[in-house]
This record gives structure tokens, sequence and C-alpha cells, in this order.
């Protein structure tokens, strides 16, 4: 049997190992790495792929990397780009959506790094989803973690980290929440929540602003005599400053606060109080389950959530004949098929259009003579006539 030819590769049985592993050279070194494989055909494609990404100069996969360097690689990419998604814990630590059930499942921590990347694999990420699924976890907020950690390997990849990124499916997801609540209904709400809880729910309900919007509003941007508060470019999603005006309830409300200093809205306790008061007027349930030895118990609310008090203030904005660049304006969405998401419509509003229809056509005089045709368009009964013509001859 003839000797292989350097630069060829080889497959290699480690003692002690179930696996194949990979041995070629890049930049003239010898290069070993475990294929994953046990059957040998299989440790053969990997070999062929991994001698083709060096030939064409990719990296290959940094077998110290953990995914603290992925963590870290995300966060810095949030924070150049300035996504205000970024949010801060109380002790200290940056994260975004979904990073905190990453974080536990690849065992990150404080003072732990984490699994290996190379570890992260396409099934890694469907076991992540099952478990997560058992917990009683969201299709959506299961997402938000696949994404994080999809992004954070891209990220890897572009710095010349990682040669192939696994390929991480996201589950379905519920169309999008349809949820808003009418005006009596929510003054009955209102009435149900803590008095300091009040202002910013009627903020909410009547202007469309984000909860993370109103968080960052201090006094001096409020001008009561002038019904108003004007929101700064940092402080917005968009980064757009924008001008919220405010309805009689809401300025009565922020009247009766005193000191007038510091940050306008308090929410303390703002998950649990509003969860209790949906409850309280029947537009939720909040059940406790037993978290099991050595964990605490929680409750799993269903029903209105504050962010519903934005498609509520969206849906009440166009009825109330405003334009829709107008409305656009108030809640601050900058694109067209996202205001539409939250532009509710219900059964009730197709019967109003239909009454409208029927209000309009017997305003219309009886026997109305027919309308001219403009010059230029065929007028439906001319392709009428047409077609009469058209078959007399036939």
């Amino acid at each position: 049997m003839s000797r292989r030819a350097r630069g060829e590769g080889c497959l290699l049985r480690r003692p002690g190992s179930r696996f194949w592993w990979a041995q070629f050279y890049q930049d003239g070194k010898a290069v070993r790495k475990s294929t994953g494989k046990t059957v040998k055909e299989e440790a053969a494609a990997v070999l062929r792929r991994l001698m083709g990404d060096a030939e064409r100069g990719l990296p290959i996969a940094d077998g110290s990397l953990r995914y603290d360097d992925l963590r870290a690689a995300l966060i810095d990419s949030y924070v150049q780009k300035g996504n205000k998604s970024l949010a801060m814990l109380p002790d200290g630590t940056e994260t975004i959506t979904g990073l905190a059930q990453l974080d536990k499942a690849c065992g990150w921590s404080a003072t732990e790094r984490g699994i290996k990347i190379s570890k992260l694999t396409t099934e890694w990420a469907r076991k992540f989803q099952r478990d997560r699924l058992a917990e009683g976890a969201g299709p959506s907020i299961i997402n938000r973690s696949l994404q994080a950690l999809r992004r954070g390997l891209n990220i890897l990849r572009e710095d010349s980290k990682l040669a192939v990124v696994p390929k991480i499916r996201l589950l379905k997801e519920p169309s999008a929440r349809q949820g808003f609540i009418e005006q009596a209904k929510f003054e009955e709400l209102l009435a149900a929540l803590p008095s300091y809880l009040r202002p910013l729910a009627a903020l909410l309900y009547y202007t469309g602003a984000r909860r993370g919007e109103a968080l960052l509003v201090e006094w001096e941007q409020v001008d009561l005599l002038r019904r108003e508060i004007t929101l700064r470019d940092s402080q917005t999603k968009t980064s757009e400053p924008r001008v919220l005006p405010l309805p009689s309830r809401v300025v009565a409300l922020l009247q009766d606060i005193e000191p007038k200093r510091g940050k306008v809205f308090d929410a303390t306790n703002l998950r649990v109080e509003w969860e209790r008061a949906v409850v309280a007027v029947g537009l939720g349930t909040r059940e406790k389950i037993d978290g099991g030895e050595g964990k605490h118990d929680w409750y799993r609310f269903r029903g209105l959530r504050l962010h519903d008090l934005r498609r509520s203030a969206v849906r009440n904005l166009i009825k109330s004949g405003a334009p829709e660049k107008v409305c656009m304006k108030i809640s601050g969405h900058k694109t067209r098929d996202v205001f539409d998401r939250y532009h509710i419509v219900v059964t009730a509003d197709l019967h109003a259009a239909m009454r409208g229809v029927e209000t309009a056509s017997l305003a219309l005089p009886s026997g109305a003579p027919e309308k001219p045709t403009v010059k230029g368009k065929i007028s439906v009964q001319s392709v009428r006539s047409a077609s009469r013509k058209v078959r007399k001859h036939a």
C-alpha cells in the first residue's frame, strides 16, 4: 500500500476515545481535531470539510473557546450598535431578553465560564428547546434565547474564531397578540391598581408610549400647562425625540404627584400588582405553581398584559379619526408593518363599517343619473354594452 502523501490528511484513533480524530496540515503545522464521529465514513466526511476549510484559509475552531467568549462578544456587539434592548441587572451584569435562560443552560455565572463552544451543536439546541418546553416556557421566549445563541456564534465566525456555525432552528411562534381593553373596563382596572401605579398605566393606555420610555421620563420633561411630555432621542427606541400629548385624565393624575422632582413614574412591584389587578377585574388568571423541593413557588399568569395597553392606544387613536401618520408619531412606530399589527380590528368594527356604507347609500337621491365616463377610463356600462354587441353578432 502506498504511503499517504503529506497534506492529504488521515483518521486516527486515540487510546480511550470512541471517536475518530482528523489529522491534517495547515500552514505547515499538523492539526489534530476530534470529528465527534464513531463511524469511519462519517469521520472521513468531517476530515474532508476541515481540509477544505484549511485550504480556503478559514479558521479551525478553537477548542479552548467557551460560552463566556460567546456571551462577551454578543454583549459587545449590542454596546457597539447602541441596541436599547441591552439591560442591566441589579448586580451590574449586562443582559438581553432570553440570555438569562441561556446562561443557566450553558453553566455560566460570574465565576464560571460555561461549556465549550464545541458543545453548542444543533442537537444541543434541540435539547435546550425540549427542556425549556418541559419547564412550561413558551415558544417566543425560547426563540429569543436561541436567536441570542445564533447571533453570538455568527459573531465568533465573523471574528475568525469559528469556521462553521451549527444550524439553529426556531420554534413556530403563535400569532401576534390581539389583546386590548376598552376604556370603561380600563377605568375599572385603573381603580384596582395601587395609586402610585395609576399615572404610569394611564400614560401607556392613552399615548401608547413604551414602558421603558415612560420610566426614563423626569419632571423637567413634563409641561402640565401645555399638557405634553417631551421624550429625548436617547430615551426612545427609534432614537428620535417625540412629544407625547397628554389627555385630561393623565394630567389630573400627574398633578397629584408630589414632590415633582426626579423620575416621574414609579414602577415598584409593577408585574405582581398588575397581575393582581387584572385578575380582580376578571381579565386574567393567576395560578400558583409548586416549585418543588428546594425551589420557590411561582405564579403562572394568563390574561391582559401591560403591553396590551399600547395596542389599545393605537386602536383608540385610529378610531378617533386622527390621520395614521399622526397616530404613528404619538405611539412612536417607525414602520407601517409594525403599526398595522397594533391596529386591531374586531367584529364590531366590521359591522360599524357596513353601517357607514348603508348610511352613505341612503343619502344618495333615488334615480340619480349615471356618472359619466371619465376620458381615458372604461366604465362598467360600456363593457357590458360591448359584450352584448359581441354576443348579438356571434
